[in-house]
């Protein structure tokens, strides 16, 4: 059981439209902890930490986003370590 953790930059149209929540929502449902925000420049940020299967199931998720999102690209920022327990909505950065 191998455990990945990837952040990751989400851009389209992703703010005001319920991303973050659906993030949320769709990362706990798949046994994911982590984090997601808005940025400033109009995208998403989030951090998945889980089983590598399911970390690849939430980003390819991020693709399509919920449906009233536009979702342009989904870049993985990173390959990293962390501990998080759960998964919270952060503040904007």
């Amino acid at each position: 059981m191998a455990v990945r953790t990837v952040q990751v930059r989400i851009e389209g149209r992703v703010q005001g439209v319920g991303y973050r929540l659906w993030t949320q929502r769709t990362a706990v449902g798949l046994g994911l902890r982590g984090w997601v925000r808005n940025r400033r420049d109009g995208s998403v940020e989030a951090v998945f930490q889980g089983e590598e299967a399911d970390v690849a199931a939430m980003i390819a998720a991020c693709k399509d986003g919920p449906r009233a999102a536009q979702v342009a690209t989904v870049n993985v920022l990173a390959d990293g370590a962390g501990a998080f327990t759960g998964f919270e909505v952060r503040e904007t950065a």
